[in-house]
């Protein structure tokens, strides 16, 4: 690893702007963002077909393809997010690429890196305990109805023991008992408003916006700052609002900042560290979590409408045991030559490139090659996206890094340079609740209807009430398959997606359309990934991946 000053001075960055956490991490001041400079840089989306459990190599595709435009002379910034711990030592393990497409320092990156997680569940149980403490507190008390609160406690760890828990044992020392539990740091609206607010000033304006619910009496809707939170909870965020700076395992710059899950929020790295990225940049690639259905649908159509960014070109990221897996193979199989899969399987990918298209973007399908892949399945692909006009390109990032993407970066800068992009959103913010969902559902899940719970229909009347119809949707969806069913893999159609609850994230500024059982705190698998990771006598970290 090179010291992260001279990554800096690759980006033009001094010294003196440069905040220090040992000797390859470093945080980045908002100072440094230009806004002329990145109304000029060109940003490229990477996102994915529908995944297998284990993903499709979304980062490690994201660092490759910033490698490979290096390379060819494109002075370019990876901007991701931050991995959560529970993934880390969960199932999934760590999301810092991997092969010869990672971010380094690797162990920092997965572990604690600068504290910015900490930050954030430290400021939402600051609210947690303030709201709790005002029940107790007669003198003080807002009139909060108990069971109407919906602001839980959040940890960064997988642990499904704590999924519904009972606080306070009553009396004036045990705190009021209530119904209540914890989710995972990830799924915190403070997680998403970091990732979308622009600067301290609308990061406090936004926290103070969170909704916390209504009094007991007259049913007045309580916020954030009913119960003057926001500034302390702001303090506590003051760090975590600047960007981290490292470096790719070729040397190249990385700016990885925020973390929020893609199937309940928005799946994106910060608006701030985007705008970094472009300020210092002439490209910058970045990604948005799960399938294009989720992350991408999201990144753009919440993400880019907020912020005023324009994607120039997306990367459509394909493995072929995916399209084996969508086809019909076993899951535990999906490792193995299958032809016939990987054909039956490639309805999803078209379904895909299809949406992207939906939002006026031109995209390129990136095969992420596997060692186990075959020639047969690989031009089975290429011939399909052909019959389709649309291009596709094999990158082995994992085996040779930025010269395994060099062939995905000619054709990326060829979009950009044809201007064969155009971005516009799927809907207007402006559009009734109910027409923003059905949009989504029908043109990018292909759903033939929606149907709304009793409770849904609950959440409707009072987002009328509390005037936030214009906020745009965050759907909360699995992303096992396109639909509202993890069974229904490949390309379903014309089924009725049902939306149970709309949760209001009034601070984050959007929506979300619960669909099907959504966990927002996960548990560990039989073998979790922490039993595999390890530090010898030397500080020296081993099993992470």
């Amino acid at each position: 690893m090179q010291p992260v000053a001279q990554i800096a001075d690759q980006l033009g960055i001094g010294p003196e702007n440069l905040e220090l956490y040992g000797q390859y991490k470093a945080k980045l001041p908002l100072s440094l963002i230009d806004q002329k400079k990145v109304d000029q840089c060109n940003l490229v989306l990477v996102s994915a077909i529908s995944p297998t459990p284990a993903g499709e190599g979304k980062t490690t595709t994201s660092i490759g393809l910033t490698q490979g435009l290096n390379r060819i002379g494109k002075q370019t910034t990876v901007v991701l997010r931050e991995p959560s711990l529970g993934p880390v030592f969960g199932i999934k393990g760590g999301a810092t690429g991997g092969g010869h497409s990672q971010v380094l320092p690797m162990e920092d990156i997965n572990l604690h890196f600068t504290g910015d997680f900490s930050a954030v569940e430290k400021a939402h149980n600051l609210l947690a305990a303030l709201i709790d403490n005002n029940l107790q507190n007669r003198k003080r008390s807002l009139g909060l109805d108990p069971r109407v609160i919906e602001w839980k406690r959040v940890m960064d760890m997988n642990d499904r023991a704590l999924r519904n828990v009972t606080l306070g044992k009553g009396g004036t020392a045990g705190g009021m008992p209530r119904e209540s539990g914890f989710d995972i740091t990830a799924a915190s609206e403070i997680m998403a408003i970091l990732c979308l607010s622009d600067n301290l000033v609308d990061l406090k304006h936004r926290l103070g916006n969170i909704f916390v619910g209504f009094t007991f009496q007259d049913r007045k809707p309580v916020f954030a700052r009913d119960l003057n939170a926001q500034g302390a909870m702001a303090a506590l965020l003051k760090d975590a609002i600047k960007p981290n700076l490292v470096q790719t395992i070729e040397g190249n710059p990385a700016i990885i900042h925020g973390g929020p899950f893609a199937n309940i929020a928005q799946g994106t790295n910060t608006v701030i560290a985007t705008r970094m990225g472009m300020s210092l940049s002439d490209y910058v690639v970045t990604e948005a979590g799960f399938g294009a259905d989720l992350g991408a649908e999201k990144f753009l159509d919440i993400k880019c409408v907020s912020a005023g960014l324009k994607p120039k070109a997306v990367v459509l990221v394909a493995t072929v045991r995916a399209l084996r897996y969508h086809g019909g193979a076993d899951l535990k199989t999906v490792n193995d030559p299958n032809p016939t899969a990987v054909e039956k399987g490639l309805a999803n990918l078209e379904k895909h490139v299809e949406n992207i298209a939906k939002f006026g973007l031109k995209c390129v399908v990136a095969i992420n090659k596997f060692t186990t892949d075959t020639a047969e399945e690989i031009d089975l692909i290429k011939q399909r996206c052909e019959a389709l006009g649309q291009s596709a390109v094999v990158a082995d990032v994992w085996g040779q890094g930025g010269t395994g993407a060099e062939d995905l970066a000619h054709e990326v800068v060829k979009i950009v340079d044809g201007g064969e992009s155009e971005f516009k959103p799927l809907y207007d913010w402006a559009w009734p609740v109910q027409k923003k969902i059905e949009t989504i559902a029908k043109e990018v899940y292909g759903a033939g209807d929606v149907a709304y719970s009793s409770s849904a229909k609950v959440s409707l009347r009072r987002i009328k009430k509390l005037g936030l119809e214009d906020l745009p949707v965050c759907m909360a969806k699995t992303q096992k398959s396109l639909s509202d069913n993890p069974d229904l893999l490949g390309r379903p159609e014309g089924f009725e997606l049902t939306v149970r609850e709309i949760e209001i994230a009034a601070g984050a500024g959007f929506l979300v359309p619960i669909t099907g059982d959504m966990m927002r705190m996960p548990g560990l698998p039989t073998v979790p990934s922490a039993e595999h990771i390890d530090i010898d006598d030397d500080g020296n970290i081993s099993g992470l991946f």
